[in-house]
């Protein structure tokens, strides 16, 4: 079998055209057409079927998907493997959320293209449990993660280090007047949450829920930058990672209400598939990442203190 088949299959079930696919490949859509039809008398099956005016997968077709993006990673790992410029070269696949994308990962990757100008970088936002799942298919290299630490069969979970949680409100909010928060003390209050599905949303909705503080009313973004704008407007408070407001918080635009708790907590975490080859120059960024985060970590821990002490 031409492994060049199971490209085009992949493009056409991603464009659910063949004349799309032909024209992103550069083909004749005749020859898309043919690749196909050999790929279905190689395996004895039918591979796509009409639905109203576009095309798409049949089971058969669902699971030769899979089985396609799982040997066409192999393929890859492969030619990266023997290529003299493997090393320098190339493309790195990173799945992250959207705060460690904006506030953590930046200098590290400046530092990382600085040593390796030609690997090309690809930055895909997503949540945590989606990322996970995305790195299990090989779609990405690996991922950043901000979850409760967490044990997967096939997945290797680098912990580098805790990212603290805040709770911002408008400075004129009333509950920035009390020198210590319980969670029932969030009791009727407005929240503004991330999307669902995001880790450190659930975790604050379960300790709310348990401690009986009946939420007043929410909202609901993906954006951060959306969810900060809300907040310094006093429509609602919110549950961010400290990362995401130290420059609000320092010019007093937000505040970060006194409030912990135990299980409030989630840490940075490098994620991984544990069958992945691992090339030279990603072995390097994945240096500079454990290398500095206990240092930044560090850092951040003394920046909250301070910035609780001037809410007080």
């Amino acid at each position: 079998m031409d492994t060049r088949y199971l490209l085009t299959f992949r493009e056409v079930a991603k464009c659910q055209s063949f004349t799309r696919a032909a024209e992103v490949l550069g083909y004749a859509q005749s020859s898309v057409t043919t690749q196909i039809q050999n790929l279905e008398a190689d395996f004895g099956v039918t591979l796509f079927e009409r639905w109203g005016r576009k095309i798409r997968l049949t089971h058969a077709g669902e699971a030769l998907l899979a089985y396609s993006e799982q040997l066409l990673a192999v393929l890859d790992e492969a030619r990266a493997n023997l290529s003299e410029q493997a090393q320098l070269a190339g493309t790195l696949r990173i799945g992250t959320v959207e705060s460690l994308a904006a506030f953590f990962l930046p200098p590290f990757l400046q530092a990382f293209r600085t040593e390796h100008p030609r690997v090309r970088i690809l930055l895909k936002p997503g949540i945590c449990h989606e990322l996970r799942q995305g790195v299990k298919e090989g779609h990405y290299d690996f991922a950043f993660v901000l979850d409760w630490l967490q044990d997967h069969p096939d997945l290797v979970n680098t912990n580098l280090g805790e990212e603290k949680l805040v709770v911002i409100a408008a400075p004129n909010h009333p509950l920035a007047r009390l020198e210590q928060l319980e969670a029932r003390d969030f009791a009727g209050a407005n929240w503004i949450f991330t999307e669902a599905g995001c880790s450190y949303r659930s975790i604050m909705e379960s300790v709310l829920r348990d401690a009986g503080a009946t939420i007043a009313s929410s909202s609901e973004f993906g954006s951060l930058e959306a969810i900060k704008q809300c907040v310094a407007y006093d429509l609602g408070i919110a549950l961010v990672p400290y990362i995401a407001v130290a420059e609000e918080a320092k010019n007093g635009t937000l505040t970060i209400l006194p409030f912990s708790h135990p299980e409030v907590r989630v840490y940075r975490q490098l994620v991984y598939h544990k069958k992945k080859w691992m090339p030279q120059a990603l072995l390097r960024f994945l240096e500079l990442l454990t290398t500095n985060a206990g240092q930044q970590q560090g850092a951040a821990k003394n920046a909250i203190s301070a910035a609780k002490a001037d809410a007080i």
